[in-house]
């Protein structure tokens, strides 16, 4: 068995496309069907088979939690520069890595995203180790 994709639903594509590549994913394809009105976009981290596909139902203004699922996760190879360069994009660290191993952050459709660090935790550090949770992650 192999991990494909994951679907998640979102009301403004383009922001949340943007979202995808401040986290360092790449568009890979983009399908619209103007028969069903939505348009998918496949997104992936460079050199890694697995996708999220974005799903824009046209017309749709918004959802609110009973559509979503829990979490996406990904593991990245610094956990402390990867939410830095996040924050720098104005994308709030709702559950910041103090402990050098977590972190999540949310889509511009409240999508949580889980950041975990490869191997092994980094050494606590400012100002990730002292910083609060912002919210609900």
């Amino acid at each position: 068995m192999k991990f494909l994709h994951s679907m998640i639903r979102v009301s403004d594509p383009e922001v949340t496309v943007e979202f995808f590549r401040v986290l360092g994913l790449e568009e890979r394809r983009r399908m619209k069907n103007e028969a069903g009105r939505y348009t998918l976009i496949f997104l992936g981290v460079p050199g890694d088979d697995a996708e999220v596909e974005l799903t824009h139902n046209w017309g749709e203004s918004g959802y609110s939690g009973g559509r979503n699922f829990g979490h996406l996760a990904y593991a990245v190879d610094d956990i402390y520069d990867t939410c830095r360069r996040l924050m720098d994009a104005g994308v709030t660290i709702n559950r910041p890595p103090r402990d050098g191993r977590m972190a999540f952050v949310r889509t511009p459709d409240s999508i949580s995203i889980e950041l975990l660090q490869k191997g092994e935790a980094l050494a606590p550090a400012e100002p990730w180790a002292s910083m609060p949770n912002t919210g609900e992650w």
